[in-house]
């Protein structure tokens, strides 16, 4: 069946839980998100010495993905425990007036009808009092994490919507991210030395690297077997219908096996494609990618970028996630 369940995903943007161990000795950080403006193609040198046009210059399809900086909100540590990994502390930044994460709703002691009327905007009747982050001092929350039996550090971070011109939205996103290299205690203080401040794409990242992207499908809806999982038409005498699956089991309805094709949610499900090499990172300030008319459906990119070779999942305006590879090539 290759998947399952074949349901909607939960939410527009994919959620990451493993994070692979690379052997550095440099604290750097395992992720990145962006969002993807849309494809075009290139011309470059083949570099598969086993491709039949190995060292030709041949033109490939690429996926343009802007990725404007991100905002570290706070430092994250786990324990093992009996029950498996769990939260041992955090470590959050200052929220200030003219912070970012203002805009986060999650971050403001405030109900949203407040926020809207402060605004200028028709107050919501949706949601409750959301309350603020303890404000427990940075010191006594880090030596907090300290005394305890860390097996791993990550970041909550959050991205800049207001930095694209094209994304409808303007409120940010919170994602965790993986940290790799040295100790725990060097994770920590790299960590601590950025709270509060941004990451960007040339930290993380390199022209010719493999990363793998886990994005949420483009939706199509409900659909039959034959468009869902390409099924065979049955023959022209078959009686009443041609586009279904055939029989479906020696019961009624009640006893059909979950393996049997029927028709059912196509798209929209979170995918992750592994190994997708990067091509090039730049910023429109240096190299100019936006095409004449601008990407269809998402306009111009004004941000740092990311090329990526082949196809990515999602739509336009889709937020995805990268990582360091699970299974890296040899």
């Amino acid at each position: 069946m290759g998947y399952g369940p074949r349901k909607r995903a939960i939410r527009q943007f994919a959620r990451i839980t493993s994070w692979p161990e690379t052997e550095s000795s440099e604290v750097r950080v395992q992720g990145f998100a962006g969002w993807k403006a849309g494809m075009t193609h290139i011309l470059m040198r083949d570099t598969n010495p086993k491709s039949t046009s190995a060292g030709q210059e041949v033109r490939k399809a690429v996926t343009v993905v802007e990725t404007p900086p991100m905002n570290v909100l706070a430092v994250r540590g786990y324990k093992m425990t009996p029950y498996g990994k769990q939260t041992a502390g955090e470590v959050w930044t200052d929220i200030s007036e003219d912070s970012p994460t203002n805009l986060v709703p999650r971050l403001a002691n405030q109900t949203r009808g407040e926020r809207d009327v402060e605004e200028g905007r028709k107050p919501a009747t949706r949601g409750g009092r959301i309350p603020k982050r303890p404000s427990q001092p940075s010191d006594e929350a880090l030596n907090s994490l300290r005394e305890q039996e860390l097996t791993e550090v990550r970041l909550i971070v959050c991205t800049q919507p207001d930095l694209v011109r094209s994304i409808p939205t303007k409120t940010p996103e919170i994602m965790e991210i993986g940290l790799t290299g040295g100790d725990i205690d060097a994770k920590l203080d790299w960590a601590m030395d950025r709270l509060g401040g941004q990451v960007g794409l040339e930290d993380v990242y390199k022209a010719g690297q493999e990363i793998d992207v886990v994005g949420v499908t483009k939706g199509k809806g409900w659909q039959g077997s034959i468009k869902r999982f390409g099924l065979k038409l049955l023959s022209h005498k078959n009686s009443k219908r041609r586009r279904q699956g055939g029989n479906m089991g020696d019961f009624g309805t009640g006893y059909v096996r979950k393996t049997i094709r029927q028709a059912g949610q196509v798209g929209y499900h979170k995918r992750t494609e592994l190994n997708k090499k990067i091509l090039r990172i730049s910023n429109p300030e240096e190299s100019e990618i936006t095409p004449a008319g601008g990407f269809l459906n998402y306009g111009e990119v004004l941000n740092p970028y990311m090329i990526i070779q082949g196809s990515l999942p999602g739509p336009a305006k889709r937020l995805l996630r990268f990582r360091d590879p699970t299974r890296p090539r040899n």
